[in-house]
């Protein structure tokens, strides 16, 4: 056999394999993973895992308001109640390993420790919000147990460590549903209240005398050609701006809230823009006579120009929710314009807590977490739904001071949404505040 042959069933000489094994070795390092990317465990796996060796788990950013030493306090207590009882702190915020769901948190830990007993406490997108669940069933009522604790006079101002604190004792106990209906026993009160509806009719019945009777039909006559003339330079303007506007009848409430809920910032601009514009069609198109209609139809263009003014300084999601409001608050008036006296109701305002949820329809009370005093607050079914159950209700956030927090915790000198909750914590029409420069201030 010559020298240039090689048998195959021999290995290559010592120096041959030199260079073969560092190209091997740099391909196994191309097609595999690092050691450490193959060692890291999700967040769900390392949750699990340190509860194995605590029952309570406390992500970096809570350990400024749960330190090490209340963390082993806690575990402490929970060792004390024999219980299968486990917390987890964690951030949650839509787009996270969870999706911001304290509901998925749970099955993921679940899932990791296991399918025996287990009562896990943990946060909710608002941090000072606590939530409970049980497997298997709810032998120790530790949902309404973890749900009473925001409801609890004692809780007000309590810091995060006291409420896993009282959570876990509630749990211990067994009776946090008699606890949670105690606590909640004024939510839920349906209807306005009959004052507040009195007062609502008397404003929007602005313009008539003190005997009742409407405005002179030549004053009234005035005023409508008035209202008409201005709407049709506002709407002019609108038009000139460049605003897009919807060629379709003004749109169901319905529709607008449902699609506002889902779009980002800009198609929620796009979408507010099409309803003031519609708005600014739909005064124009009322006929009116010497009647009472003109205070409504005032009342209408107030909250047109309101609505337009709000558009035009818009900056964020919360500015476009005050959008739609002033929108609503138009809509409402021109409806009165339309209906006989007798036959009018008072409309319910956007849903305190998320008015792109859409029109509200319960009254109830409410106290802010950190608060003493409760607030009569107009809600959507979801949000009533979510108080009812324990559940912290979905708020819109605006940003104070760099931070993104819920729009009612921002100052009130410094949004006309917090002072006003979209027309839930005032008797009068958000229009005249606009007017005045409530929004512009507070936008300077």
């Amino acid at each position: 056999m010559s020298t240039t042959e090689r048998d195959p069933g021999r290995t290559a000489p010592a120096g041959a394999r030199g260079p073969l094994l560092a190209a091997l070795a740099a391909l196994l390092l191309v097609l595999l993973p690092a050691p450490s990317a193959l060692a890291a465990p999700s967040p769900g796996q390392e949750i699990a895992d340190r509860l194995r060796d605590s029952p309570v788990y406390v992500h970096d950013a809570y350990t400024g308001a749960v330190d090490r030493a209340r963390q082993r306090e806690i575990a402490a207590r929970i060792e004390k109640t024999g219980l299968p009882v486990k917390v987890v702190l964690v951030p949650l915020a839509k787009g996270d390993d969870f999706a911001g769901d304290p509901g998925t948190l749970a099955e993921v830990v679940r899932g990791r420790l296991g399918d025996g007993d287990l009562i896990l406490v943990t946060t909710s997108e608002q941090a000072d919000w606590l939530q409970g669940f049980e497997w298997p069933g709810d032998a120790h009522q530790a949902q309404d147990a973890v749900g009473a604790v925001g409801h609890l006079d004692e809780m007000t101002d309590a810091g995060l460590a006291a409420r896993v604190d009282k959570a876990v004792e509630l749990i211990a106990a067994g009776n946090g549903t008699e606890v949670y209906d105690e606590a909640v026993a004024d939510l839920g009160t349906d209807g306005p209240p009959a004052d507040l509806a009195d007062e609502a009719e008397k404003g929007a019945e602005k313009g008539a005398d003190d005997s009742g009777s409407p405005l002179p039909p030549v004053l009234g006559g005035a005023a409508v050609a008035l209202v008409l003339a201005a709407g049709a330079l506002l709407y002019a303007r609108r038009r000139g701006a460049g605003s897009r506007a919807a060629t379709a009848p003004f749109a169901t409430p319905h529709a607008v809230f449902a699609a506002a809920r889902a779009a980002d910032e800009a198609e929620l601009r796009r979408r507010a823009e099409e309803e003031v514009v519609a708005l600014g069609e739909a005064v124009r198109e009322v006929e009116a006579d010497g009647s009472d209609r003109a205070a409504h139809l005032h009342a209408a263009l107030d909250a047109y120009a309101a609505a337009g003014t709000v558009l035009d300084g818009a900056r964020s999601r919360a500015d476009l929710a005050g959008v739609l409001a002033l929108v609503a608050e138009g809509r409402d008036a021109m409806e009165a314009a339309r209906t006989p006296r007798p036959r009018r109701t008072v409309p319910l305002p956007l849903c305190f807590f998320n008015p792109l949820h859409g029109r509200a329809t319960h009254r109830t009370r409410w106290r802010p977490l950190g608060s003493r005093r409760q607030l009569p607050v107009a809600a959507c079914d979801t949000c009533t739904t979510a108080l009812r159950e324990r559940r912290a209700p979905e708020v819109l956030t605006d940003t104070a001071d760099d931070r993104e927090i819920p729009y009612f915790e921002v100052p009130a000198e410094s949004s006309v949404w917090a002072a006003t909750g979209y027309g839930s914590l005032t008797r009068d029409p958000l229009a005249p505040r606009i007017a005045r420069g409530d929004f512009t201030h507070s936008r300077g």
